[in-house]
């Protein structure tokens, strides 16, 4: 990050001026000169005046380290996402699955109408979805926030049913995020892996103004996201890993720049071996977290 300037720590060591720094004291009697032989009235006054400009110097002197020092220790206190407003949406919810009542309801996603949510799939030994982006949202929420983000979760548990998907694109608008990204894991066939990121479509709609954000966003996070896990392109869909729709509501229905990741497939063997790690699910955070920083100092 920002490294202290070494100049402004020097001056701030020489912060009391000359005499600080290994100078010579500067007498300022006001009726001898340097001889010690008495001056005139005349060269008492030019002396006093000669010496007035003198301590007025050295106290602008004074003053610029401490100033330095300061803008100094700011710049490095000061943190990349300072100010921004970023939404994580772990896709799905644990306990879906219990709430047939709620996530089946029908909601207007404005190109049609879609389940609330739904329960989401798993690796076939039983890792669900949910349980994925919980972790890994929560990891990403943190190196977030460390970075000096202010970050809003759609869900505040992995143990309730919903949000339905069109509060979830709701949370973001009115946070008025400067990011939004729905983090989830596909459940292709077996044989498919890879990672790719869904972007919005205008439609007439909302999400309209946001399309071209959204796209930038999701170059972003794709390019992070595949430097920093390894993961591959998707075998099975996307072109270079980015796809683009028009029936997801928690895009349609966004007015800040969104986008989807699935992660890769939690039905294929090596994908599900990397979303079951511990440490490779902090790798997925940190590259996630990159991808959003580097979208939002562009």
């Amino acid at each position: 990050m920002i490294r202290r300037p070494l100049a402004a720590a020097v001056l701030g060591l020489c912060g009391l001026g000359a005499v600080a720094c290994g100078g010579t004291a500067v007498s300022h009697a006001a009726d001898t000169g340097a001889s010690g032989v008495p001056r005139s009235s005349a060269a008492s006054q030019a002396a006093g005046q000669h010496d007035a400009a003198q301590d007025a110097s050295q106290d602008a002197a004074k003053a610029a380290p401490g100033s330095a020092r300061e803008a100094s220790s700011s710049a490095a206190n000061a943190k990349p996402l300072a100010g921004k407003v970023i939404v994580i949406d772990p896709g799905h919810n644990g306990g879906n699955f219990r709430h047939p009542e709620v996530i089946n309801r029908q909601v207007d996603i404005l190109t049609q109408k879609k389940a609330c949510d739904t329960t989401g799939t798993s690796t076939n030994d039983g890792y669900s979805e949910a349980a994925y982006t919980w972790d890994v949202s929560n990891r990403l929420a943190r190196l977030l926030r460390a970075q000096g983000a202010t970050v809003i979760l759609t869900r505040k548990n992995n143990t309730g049913a919903g949000p339905c998907i069109t509060e979830r694109a709701a949370v973001g608008n009115r946070a008025k995020a400067d990011a939004a990204i729905s983090i989830h894991a596909d459940g292709a066939p077996a044989s498919a892996h890879g990672f790719h990121v869904i972007m919005p479509k205008k439609i007439h709609g909302p999400v309209d103004r946001v399309v071209g954000a959204s796209k930038r966003l999701g170059v972003a996070v794709r390019d992070a996201f595949h430097t920093g896990t390894g993961i591959a392109y998707s075998t099975y869909i996307g072109t270079k890993a980015l796809n683009f729709r028009s029936d997801l509501g928690g895009l349609n229905l966004s007015t800040v720049p969104k986008i989807f990741i699935e992660c890769g497939n939690m039905r294929n063997a090596g994908d599900a071996a990397r979303f079951k790690n511990t440490r490779f699910r902090q790798r997925i955070a940190v590259a996630l977290g990159r991808g959003l920083e580097d979208y939002l100092a562009a």
